[in-house]
């Protein structure tokens, strides 16, 4: 069982960053791919980024070059560092977690979810 909890979320000008960090419960942390998701108002939850417990990483292409997810195995904590933040990027997002390391953008392998933090970007 793993528990995930966001944190770092807030208002932003368009073109400023934020770090949103995900900790997480668990003695296994460490093996687990973790996943940041977004969700904006009437649209459906997307796929940003992820992690996996090789450091390897992947992004979606809306965010290739702005966004860096990372993670720190002896903290249990996955970051989510958005730099040039747009208000497109405006949205509640969501860190997940999941043993599998294969198809890591899929919403629904993942097994564990936080309970979100909101993040606003204005132009």
């Amino acid at each position: 069982q793993v528990t995930l909890v966001e944190s770092g979320g807030g208002s932003m000008q368009a073109g400023g960053s934020l770090r949103l960090s995900c900790a997480a419960s668990g003695r296994t942390f460490s093996s687990y791919v973790l996943g940041w998701f977004r969700q904006a108002p009437g649209k459906e939850r997307e796929f940003v980024g992820a992690i996996k417990s090789s450091g390897v990483t992947s992004y979606a292409d809306s965010v290739k070059g702005r966004f860096t997810v990372s993670r720190d195995n002896a903290k249990n904590t996955a970051y989510l560092q958005m730099n040039n933040l747009k208000p497109e990027d405006t949205a509640v997002y969501y860190c997940a977690a999941r043993l599998g390391h294969t198809t890591i953008d899929v919403i629904t392998r993942y097994d564990y979810w936080g309970q979100g933090t909101q993040v606003t970007v204005s132009s």
